[in-house]
């Protein structure tokens, strides 16, 4: 074969190595940065179509997504304050204690005087339910309307009804078992048990403490609170870190300590590709570069660095004010960062990574010319040999 063949050949492969780069039967770890950035919108009959937006990294987007707002118990409840006395609800348990001024009466039988009696005598009630109509029964008081009220206020109640027929009675009502006035805590962070509240108010932290604390990692457990027909999801390490949100509890919430570890995708051009977990409250992108190993040397594409994530509607209106897919709750986002510019090094320490988004790199144009020309040399070397047997053979 001549060199002008030689050369023409050469060309030639080049050429095809150059057309194939673009060609979709070639094997690739992903999209392109070119079909990323090209693909938000796409050209329909009807018009353009608008499928995800694209957002630059910068130091205004690092600072607004660091302010976005959170679910806040505080916020969602507004209730930050003791809770009111406990009142008997249907269901508790209550004993009845009657006392007499002396024997003789209804409640007393002969006098047995010691050095810690004062001559009176007492009877206790059996423990009972407090029944659906709200009402218990005492002896020679008939039912009793203790539903909705205070202790005390019983106590003064039967009192008034038993005056005339029992010897100056005294009376004491306990709530044994105080079953509407306690808080459900369950999930696979918890125990599993109804922890009745006290007269003094008790917060979140003390109701799962009371009911053996969380059995998972902190960072990886969320406290789901659900009340009056709302439910709030928050972080146990926000309730930890920020007394506000150790709000007090109220009778018939449910707390549920779901373990849900935190993670990320990798995928692409980095070091590891794979879900790597936090490991840790927080983390940064710089921290999810570094964990998946980095940029792949001779695959990754500086340029096209990327976070796929589903944003709320209410922080993308504050990041694109027009964006046309505000009409969902959830918005698709890819934010984009230049790892060329320095200035990338300092905004990735400040972009926080959110559970379950996906770290994306794409390859560098010439891995992709590489990738064909390997895939065309090894097709065109057969066809070489056999040319040069021809050559030597003549």
């Amino acid at each position: 074969m001549s060199r002008t063949a030689s050369r023409a050949a050469a060309l030639s492969v080049l050429a095809a190595a150059l057309a194939m780069s673009g060609c979709s039967v070639l094997p690739t770890m992903g999209p392109t940065a070119r079909a990323i950035d090209g693909g938000a919108d796409v050209a329909t009959a009807e018009g353009v179509f608008a499928r995800y937006e694209i957002i630059d990294v910068d130091s205004a987007i690092v600072e607004a997504l660091r302010t976005r707002p959170l679910d806040s118990l505080l916020v969602t409840f507004g209730d930050n304050r003791p809770a009111a006395e406990p009142l008997i609800g249907v269901g508790d348990a209550v004993a009845v204690q009657v006392w007499e001024a002396g024997s003789g009466g209804l409640f007393s039988g002969p006098l047995v005087a010691d050095r810690f009696s004062a001559g009176s005598k007492s009877a206790m009630i059996p423990e009972q339910i407090v029944g659906p109509d709200g009402a218990i029964s005492v002896p020679y008081a008939g039912r009793i309307k203790v539903a909705g009220r205070r202790p005390q206020d019983v106590q003064t109640l039967i009192e008034s009804e038993l005056a005339g027929k029992a010897i100056q009675p005294q009376v004491l009502l306990t709530v044994t078992r105080p079953v509407s006035q306690s808080v459900t805590v369950t999930g696979e962070g918890a125990a599993g048990m109804r922890v009745p509240l006290t007269g003094r108010g008790d917060r979140l932290l003390d109701v799962i403490a009371l009911a053996g604390g969380i059995r998972t990692n902190v960072a990886e457990t969320f406290v789901r609170l659900s009340r009056n027909g709302r439910t709030v999801t928050v972080p146990m390490s926000t309730i930890v870190s920020n007394p506000r949100e150790n709000i007090f509890v109220r009778a018939n919430d449910t707390l549920t300590l779901v373990r849900d570890p935190q993670t990320f995708l990798s995928v692409g051009a980095v070091g590891t590709s794979t879900e790597i977990p936090f490991g840790a409250e927080g983390l940064s992108m710089a921290q999810a570069l570094a964990r998946a190993s980095g940029l792949s040397d001779t695959q990754a594409n500086p340029e096209g660095v990327y976070i796929f994530r589903y944003e709320p509607a209410g922080v993308v209106r504050r990041l694109r004010p027009n964006s046309p897919l505000l009409g969902a709750p959830q918005v698709p986002v890819v934010y984009r960062v230049n790892m060329r510019d320095p200035q990338s090094l300092f905004l990735t320490q400040s972009f926080r990574m959110r559970n379950r988004d996906l770290l994306y790199v794409s390859n560098a144009p010439f891995s992709e010319v590489a990738k064909v020309l390997s895939v065309v040399s090894t097709v065109a070397s057969p066809v070489g040999s056999a040319a040069n047997i021809y050559r030597l053979s003549r």
